[in-house]
C-alpha cells in the first residue's frame, strides 16, 4: 500500500477521452465520478480483492468489485479455469456449445417456475430482448417500469414524455437523444412500494400495457402486500411482469432475489454475477411467454460464444457449493454496522441503506459530494480502493473488513475535524467528483 498519487492511469484516460466518447464505455467507471485527477483509472492486474495499477500500486477494492459483477472475487481460479478449457477447446465454430444447454438446465433448476432460456451477453441487451419478448408475446407496445433498467431505447423513452420522468430512476435532466421520438409514451415510470401509481398507469392502459419491469428489492424493502398487488395487476390486464436481477441475483440467495419473496414473474434478467466479471446475461420465463421470441428476431452470432456460458456454470456452481450467498451477507452486514458505530463515535451524520450484499451510505451534511470525494482520497492514500458503495465478494474476509473499518475510523475523524475547522474543500488535491450513476427511489 502506498499514499503516492497515481497519475498514469489518469493521463491516459484523459488521452482515452480524445478517442473515446466519454473515456470508457461504462458510467459507472468514470474516473471523475470518484476522484478527478488522482484515480488510479486503470488496472494492470486483479486478484482476490487486490488490484495493482499501470503504476504497479495495489489497493484493496472495498468499493464496487468490478461494478457487482465479481461476486466471487478477481480472477477466481475456478472460473478462470472453466474459461481457459473453454478456449482450448474452441471458443466458436459452426455447431453450437453444449455448454448453452447445461447452463439453461441450471439456471431453470434454481428457478422451477421457468422453463426456457434465452443468453445475451450483457444486461442492457438482455433487458431489451425481455421487453422484445413482451411486446411479441402481448402484441401491445407500453411498458410500465420502476427503477434503472440500463440504456436501450425502450427505456429512455420515458423521458420524450416529460423531461423529468426518469429524474427519480436514473439521471436528473437526463436527455433522451437519439431516442426516436415515435417511441413517446410507451414507457411509463412508477414509484417503488407505489401500487397506487402503478394502478393509475394500469387504469389508463388496459389494452396497451405489454409489461411491467422492476427489480424485486433493491434500496428498500417491499411493503407489505406490494409485490403482490404488482403481480395481481399483471395477470389482471395480460401484462407480462418481468423482474430486472441483473444487479441483485446471486447476491442474496442462489438465484434471484425473488425466490426470497416467493413471487414469481413471467420472465427475469440475469448479468453482472452470474458469471463472475465474464460477459454472459441470461432471460429466463415461463414457456407461454418465451416462445414469444420464436414469433419476432432476436439472434445474435456472438451470444453463441462458449466462454460466457462455461464462466457462467463455474460461478453458479461454486456460488451454490460454497454458500457464498450467506457470507456476501454476514461481510456487507459487517460493513454496514462498521460505518453506523464510527460515524456515531466520530460525530458525523450518516444515512446507510441498500441490501447488506448492496450496500452504501450517503453523508448527511451540505458538502456531501466534497465529503464523498475527500473520503475517496483519503482512502486511497491509504491503500484502498473505496467510495460511499460497498460490493462484498467472497474473497473478502473479517479480516479485510476489520483493516478496512479501521481505517474508515481514521479517515471519519478527519472528515470531522474538516468540519469543524471548515476547511472540507482546502483539503482537496483535485476537483470535487462529479455528481454521476445514482439511484433517487
Amino acid at each position: 500500500m502506498t499514499t503516492e498519487t497515481a497519475t498514469t492511469g489518469w493521463d491516459l484516460f484523459t488521452r482515452a477521452c480524445k478517442v473515446i466518447p466519454g473515456g470508457t464505455q461504462l458510467l459507472s467507471k468514470r474516473p471523475s465520478m470518484f476522484l478527478p485527477g488522482q484515480w488510479p483509472s486503470y488496472f494492470s492486474k486483479a486478484h482476490g480483492v487486490e488490484v495493482t495499477d499501470l503504476d504497479g500500486r495495489t489497493y484493496i477494492d472495498m468499493s464496487m468489485m468490478g461494478i457487482g459483477a465479481c461476486v466471487l472475487g478477481y480472477a477466481d481460479p475456478d472460473v478462470d479455469r472453466a474459461a481457459k478449457d473453454a478456449i482450448d477447446a474452441g471458443v466458436a465454430s459452426t455447431l453450437n456449445a453444449p455448454e448453452e444447454l447445461v447452463l439453461a438446465e441450471l439456471l431453470l433448476e434454481l428457478h422451477p417456475w421457468a422453463q426456457m432460456v434465452r443468453y445475451a451477453r450483457g444486461g442492457g441487451e438482455a433487458m431489451s430482448i425481455a421487453v422484445r419478448i413482451a411486446r411479441a408475446q402481448t402484441g401491445r407496445d407500453k411498458i410500465a417500469f420502476c427503477g434503472y433498467h440500463g440504456w436501450c431505447d425502450w427505456y429512455l423513452a420515458a423521458n420524450l414524455a416529460e423531461d423529468e420522468a426518469l429524474d427519480a430512476h436514473l439521471l436528473p435532466g437526463l436527455e433522451p437523444r437519439g431516442v426516436p421520438r415515435g417511441l413517446q409514451g410507451t414507457a411509463l415510470p412508477f414509484h417503488y412500494n407505489r401500487v397506487d401509481q402503478l394502478r393509475a398507469i394500469a387504469d389508463a392502459n388496459r389494452d396497451r400495457l405489454a409489461a411491467i419491469v422492476m427489480e424485486p428489492q433493491r434500496g428498500e424493502k417491499p411493503a407489505p402486500g406490494f409485490l403482490e398487488n404488482v403481480r395481481d395487476i399483471a395477470s389482471e390486464l395480460g401484462a407480462v411482469l418481468i423482474f430486472d436481477e441483473i444487479t441483485t441475483g446471486f447476491r442474496m440467495t442462489d438465484g434471484g432475489i425473488h425466490l426470497l419473496s416467493g413471487l414469481n414473474p413471467d420472465i427475469a434478467v440475469f448479468a453482472k454475477a452470474m458469471a463472475n466479471g465474464y460477459a454472459m446475461a441470461a432471460v429466463i420465463g415461463t414457456e407461454s411467454v418465451m416462445q414469444a421470441a420464436q414469433t419476432t428476431f432476436i439472434s445474435s452470432t456472438n451470444w453463441t460464444e462458449r466462454i460466457g456460458p462455461a464462466a457462467a456454470i463455474a460461478t453458479i456452481g461454486k456460488f451454490r457449493r460454497e454458500k457464498v450467498a450467506p457470507h456476501l451477507i454476514a461481510i456487507g452486514s459487517q460493513v454496514m454496522e462498521g460505518w453506523e458505530r464510527i460515524a456515531i463515535r466520530t460525530g458525523l451524520k450518516l444515512h446507510t441503506s441498500g441490501l447488506p450484499s448492496l450496500c452504501h451510505f450517503s453523508f448527511e451534511h451540505e458538502q456531501e459530494l466534497v465529503l464523498t470525494t475527500l473520503f475517496t482520497q483519503l482512502m486511497l492514500d491509504r491503500g484502498y480502493l473505496a467510495y460511499n458503495q460497498f460490493k462484498p465478494s467472497f474473497a473478502h474476509t473479517s479480516e479485510h473488513v476489520e483493516s478496512y473499518l479501521a481505517t474508515v475510523e481514521e479517515v471519519f475523524d478527519v472528515l470531522a475535524k474538516a468540519i469543524t475547522q471548515k476547511d472540507l474543500r482546502a483539503r482537496l488535491r483535485g476537483p470535487v467528483a462529479q455528481r454521476g450513476f445514482y439511484r433517487l427511489a
